[in-house]
């Protein structure tokens, strides 16, 4: 790959309505979860209509949607914008615990962590995801 460096950041989504869930994503991945790929840039949202916005934009390589966020779950809102976005970026969601990953599987996210989040599974989740992205 080229000098990651140098490479335009990868846009990263963090929905959630608890603020402590969003830090604790963005605390468990850094600047750079794999040394061949660009930083990652947040945006941190806490609002379904805000998703939805962003995720219309275009600018987003990856999206992280809170399961347990009120009112608005994230496996509903991954479930959603894959029914209504035109090539939807990845989408990994947190589930309340592992036994919840059959309904990541109904909501069409690629990947399912489960609270309480573990750094190396999340960040090996996101690099999964993120591959495709960077090899593009």
């Amino acid at each position: 790959m080229s000098d990651a460096t140098t490479s335009q950041p990868l846009k990263v989504l963090v929905y959630s309505d608890d603020a402590n869930t969003r830090s604790q994503v963005i605390l468990a991945l850094g600047k750079r979860p794999h040394p061949d790929f660009p930083e990652l840039a947040y945006v941190e949202v806490a609002t379904q209509p805000v998703v939805l916005q962003q995720m219309d934009s275009g600018e987003i390589d990856l999206a992280i949607l809170d399961g347990e966020a009120v009112p608005a779950g994230g496996m509903g809102l991954a479930k959603q914008m894959k029914d209504e976005i035109f090539n939807c970026p990845p989408i990994l969601v947190l589930t309340g615990r592992p036994q919840d990953a059959w309904l990541a599987t109904w909501s069409r996210a690629e990947a399912a962590v489960p609270h309480p989040i573990d750094p190396v599974q999340l960040a090996e989740a996101v690099i999964r995801l993120l591959a495709s992205r960077v090899a593009a």
